[in-house]
């Protein structure tokens, strides 16, 4: 059925078959040529209102997708970052679209990145808005500046992979069952006064419904995002052509600033849009239009 979010173009949740057997749940609103949206850890491919809103006024087509793992979707256990291109293939071939332009947020960004490494054919643009930076990376300091449950989170990932699972089995029922009054308490260290500022209204409704809706039937998704994003992502970033939009904000305590600027440092084709005075989630809403008509430009 369709996702609880604000009136506007309301994608419905369809199931796609895949290739190898595994099922994705799929959001499609509006028409002409596709958005492809990858989305954050955890989180799911809900349409936002006022991205539909702004795309809608483009001529563009919200595509929106769970990974694997998250919502209805198929797990796929030990997958890397590199193996969502096979399933973005998938859903261009399935919607008919020789082309999209793809973004990701968050935990999305290196499964946007991979997108646009790997279908140089089919993707026109990328472009990330706080994403996430490989792990281990030379020239960066990967925790520095980050809020400290995520510090907490990946420091015990990396001492044993199984504390991932302890971590999202003891964290899931809260943020499951998270609304639009409790989400910024919820989310604690990992927001300053820039994102608590952001997260109202139907914005924090979002939030909170796409949190549910991915992890509505476990937190699978969540632990194997954890596991691809700390060891090699599958392809080079040396390998980049295509335009890939880096917006990373300085007050950005879930990734920090450092992982913008290292992306922007590491991708050949990059476009930085390092903005201090932004957050993880304000980059979000204040410049959603920006971000959307500068990957529409490229």
């Amino acid at each position: 059925g369709p996702p609880a979010t604000a009136a506007g173009l309301m994608a419905e949740r369809t199931s796609l078959a895949l290739p190898d057997g595994r099922r994705l749940d799929l959001y499609v609103a509006g028409g002409g040529v596709p958005l492809v949206f990858h989305h954050g850890s955890p989180f799911s491919g809900i349409d936002f209102p006022l991205l539909s809103a702004i795309l809608a006024e483009r001529g563009i087509r919200f595509v929106g997708y769970n990974r694997a793992g998250y919502g209805s979707s198929t797990r796929q256990p030990g997958r890397s970052v590199a193996d969502v291109a096979h399933d973005v293939r998938a859903i261009l071939d399935h919607l008919g679209a020789e082309e999209a332009y793809t973004y990701g947020w968050s935990g999305g960004g290196p499964h946007a990145i991979a997108t646009g490494a790997l279908l140089p054919d089919r993707i026109r643009a990328v472009a990330t808005i706080g994403g996430v930076a490989p792990w281990p990376a030379d020239g960066i300091d990967w925790f520095e500046g980050m809020g400290p449950e995520n510090v907490e989170e990946f420091h015990a990932t990396l001492a044993d992979p199984e504390n991932s699972v302890r971590s999202a089995e003891r964290d899931w029922p809260k943020w499951r069952e998270v609304t639009g009054a409790d989400i910024a308490a919820t989310f604690g260290g990992l927001i300053d006064h820039v994102d608590d500022g952001a997260l109202t209204g139907d914005f924090a409704e979002y939030v909170a419904a796409a949190t549910r809706e991915g992890l509505r039937e476990g937190y699978w998704g969540w632990v194997d995002d954890d596991y691809a994003f700390m060891k090699p992502w599958g392809f080079e970033l040396g390998s980049l052509r295509v335009p890939v939009h880096i917006w990373q904000g300085g007050h950005d305590k879930m990734v920090p600033f450092g992982h913008g600027k290292w992306l922007a440092s590491h991708i050949p084709s990059a476009r930085p849009h390092l903005l201090p005075e932004e957050g993880h989630l304000s980059l979000a809403v204040t410049q959603l239009a920006k971000i959307i008509d500068a990957l529409l430009a490229s």
